[in-house]
This record gives C-alpha cells, sequence and structure tokens, in this order.
C-alpha cells in the first residue's frame, strides 16, 4: 500500500502542520512516510502546499507526479492540482472557498464547508484540522485516533496544548462532514 496526498491552501492556513501530523500519524501506525513541503517567499497569504506519501514499504521519492489525493483549500490550488490527481483519486474541496465544482468525472469529488465547519467550532484557525478529518474520512488512509494522538503530541509539545480540544473537534468535523 503507498498513497499520496498534496495538501494546499494559502499560506497561514495550517496546510504544513496538517501534513507534518499526517506524517507523524502515518509514522505511529508503523508506515513509511516522506513529507516535503513546499512554499513561496510570501509566505501567509501567498501559497503554500505540502506532500506526504504513505506506505507500508520504503519510500522511493518524496516528489510525487500523480497523487491519490488533494485536498484544496482555496481555488488557485484546485486550478493548480486537479489536472495532476491520478485516476480514481480523490479530491477534497473547501467548497466555502471554492466557487467551482471539479471538471474530471475520474476522481471522487468531496465537498467540504471547510472554513464553515471551522467558524461554526469557533475558530477559523482550524480549517487544517476540518480537511485533514475530511481527508480520513476519504480516504482511510490512517485511523482517525492515529491523527488526533499525533496532533495532540504536536500541539502540546509546541506549548499550545490548550487548543488540542478544538482542534479534536476540528478533525471530527470535518470527518463527520463526508459520507
Amino acid at each position: 500500500m503507498e498513497r499520496s496526498v498534496i495538501i494546499a491552501g494559502f499560506g497561514g492556513q495550517g496546510v504544513l502542520l496538517a501534513g507534518k501530523i499526517l506524517a507523524q500519524a502515518g509514522m505511529d501506525h508503523g508506515l513509511e512516510v516522506t513529507w516535503l513541503p513546499s512554499y513561496g517567499p510570501e509566505m501567509r497569504g501567498g501559497t503554500a502546499n505540502c506532500t506526504v506519501v504513505l506506505s507500508d514499504a520504503p519510500v522511493g521519492s518524496p516528489i510525487v507526479d500523480e497523487p491519490d489525493a488533494v485536498i484544496v483549500l482555496n481555488r488557485p490550488s484546485l486550478e493548480k492540482f486537479e489536472a495532476s490527481v491520478a485516476k480514481g483519486g480523490t479530491i477534497i474541496v473547501n467548497a466555502s472557498l471554492i466557487d467551482r465544482k471539479v471538471e474530471r468525472k475520474d476522481v471522487a469529488a468531496h465537498y467540504v464547508p471547510i472554513n464553515d465547519i471551522a467558524l461554526g467550532l469557533g475558530d477559523a484557525r482550524v480549517v487544517n484540522m476540518v480537511a485533514l478529518g475530511a481527508y480520513l474520512r476519504a480516504t482511510g488512509t490512517v485511523p482517525l485516533d492515529a491523527v488526533k494522538q499525533a496532533m495532540a503530541r504536536a500541539l502540546e509539545d509546541s506549548g499550545k496544548g490548550k487548543f488540542v480540544p478544538m482542534n479534536d473537534k476540528a478533525l471530527d468535523g470535518g470527518y463527520g462532514a463526508v459520507s
């Protein structure tokens, strides 16, 4: 089994952190992983993305031409990555900010109001965890509990442990938004 995902959006949406947490959860779950960040010099407000590869065998390269899935948090990311998704892959679309449908018919598209769910929880900063929860439900790549544990450790290690309950709810919110 090898799964790859590109998580993409504006700088400041927590794209890189979501990828790190997914990668850590994969390692904790006994998988081989790579995490490759990419962002412009403008950072916050510019575009950012990362690629995560999870596998039960050593990963040959962190560079992925045809990811199994993409999580797009803004329209420029959908424009950039839609065509690259492997046939039969998955696209998680932030329906709160993206006003168009996926044009491809050979992928599964899930339209999740990611920003609306985050705002409903009381904090727009958790869009990354809402998106990650939706991805987990749509793909089953790693268990939700493994991601929750990795998220809690990451936040506690960075001195932000007080945000664990909100991010836990955000993961649940995204997970529950995909049928």
